[in-house]
Parts: C-alpha cells; structure tokens; sequence
C-alpha cells in the first residue's frame, strides 16, 4: 500500500520532467569532439542502437581518437523537443521541435527580415 499523499506529490508542478529531461544523454569525447548518440549507438565498435552510455563495455575506446570512456561528458539529450509531452499538440507545431531546429527558425527568420530591409535600400 502506497503512502497517503504520494499521489499528490507526484502531480505538483516541478515533480515533471521536460521530454529532453527523459530522453538519453548524449556523451561527448574532450579529446577529439566525437559525440556518441545513444540512438545511433556505435557500427565501428558493435554497439547496438538505444545502448546507453552507462551501458557500453569498460573496453569500449573513441570510434575517432581511441580514449576510454573516461574522457566523455554528458552534453545532454541531442534531438528531443525541450517542452512537456502535453503541450506538444498546441501552437504550430513549434512544441515539436528540437533546441536546435526552434535556434534556426528564429535566426533564419531574423536574417531573412534583414535581407528584406536591406532590399528596401534598392527601391527608388
């Protein structure tokens, strides 16, 4: 039988965690920048697709530069929307996309404005 009130605790804001939160981090090398991708996994070294980086072998090496996994850090989730599983479907499916993709949809638009101003200089 569960505690009185668990429930509860559990449903309070800042008990969720964001879909970047769940998703698996990915690890990159200080050496040589190589990123491993949980995902994706590893064909050079016979890793399996979805293999966690806390789950590779203590022989695992860098596909690029060849060091242990001891020179790897957590950069984070790559790839995953950064919001809650139940805003996704609002908005123009912005709440879908990456950090990444939302970096460039905002800069893009914000060159594209500036190309637009500049061609205004052309007009006489």
């Amino acid at each position: 039988m569960s505690e009185p009130g668990i429930e509860k605790r559990l449903n309070e804001p800042g008990q969720e965690k964001t879909l970047a939160e769940q998703a698996p981090s990915s690890y990159e090398c200080r050496a040589c920048g190589y990123v491993y991708e949980p995902a994706k996994g590893d064909n050079q070294g016979n890793i399996a697709p979805g293999t966690l980086f806390t789950d590779l072998p203590e022989s695992w090496r860098c596909p690029v530069c060849g060091v242990p996994t001891s020179q790897f850090i957590d950069i984070g989730a790559t790839g995953a929307p950064s919001g809650f599983a139940e805003n996704l479907n609002y908005g123009f499916g912005v709440n879908r996309m990456t950090p990444g993709q939302k970096n460039l949809l905002i800069f893009g638009a914000l060159g594209l404005g500036f190309l637009f101003f500049l061609s205004l200089y052309g007009l006489h």
